[in-house]
């Protein structure tokens, strides 16, 4: 049975509910099969040997949501070959396409959960009120440990970029 979390996140006040465990500093991160485009897949060990920056968002289509992809974009370029940043969403991979196309957008790698929400089940993000993944960060290291974890507790609240990007600097 997969454990609901109540009482950890809301949106504008209201109570989600997340369905998954909470990872924790330490812990292995779980893999996870997400889609790139159409009819390609790729899952955590195609990643193997880089630090991973996951920045999970609900929708590119939100200002929150835009905002954090353009800043870890921003960040992306600087942070080097021995990094991947990779935005999570259950967006259809079109609209991740299209939005990054027409933004600018070209150094995170989009990742949809749209078709099982298999990410946002093992990583603890997933909302059960709208089917949607839960705004968050994961800093893994190569060795796909977790080195860094930020759930927010409100989904209309930009995540801490200063730390997320320091912790990933401290890894490479």
């Amino acid at each position: 049975m997969t454990q609901e979390r109540t009482g950890v996140a809301t949106l504008k006040g209201n109570p989600l509910t997340l369905v998954g465990p909470e990872l924790k500093v330490g812990d292995q991160a779980p893999d996870f099969t997400l889609c790139k485009s159409l009819g390609e897949y790729v899952s955590l060990n195609d990643y193997a040997g880089k630090v991973k920056l996951i920045s999970v968002i609900p929708s590119i289509d939100t200002g929150v949501c835009e905002a954090q992809t353009r800043r870890f974009n921003e960040a992306a370029a600087a942070l080097g070959d021995k990094v991947v940043v990779l935005t999570v969403s259950a967006d259809l991979p079109f609209a991740q396409a299209r939005w990054c196309g027409a933004s600018g957008v070209d150094k995170v790698v989009m990742l949809s959960d749209y078709k099982d929400n298999n990410f946002g089940l093992a990583y603890g993000v997933f909302i059960k009120e709208f089917a949607l993944d839960m705004r968050s960060i994961f800093i893994v290291d190569e060795n796909n440990v977790i080195q860094y974890v930020e759930y927010l507790s409100e989904m209309s609240n930009h995540p801490d970029y200063d730390a997320a990007i320091a912790a990933v600097k401290q890894l490479v």
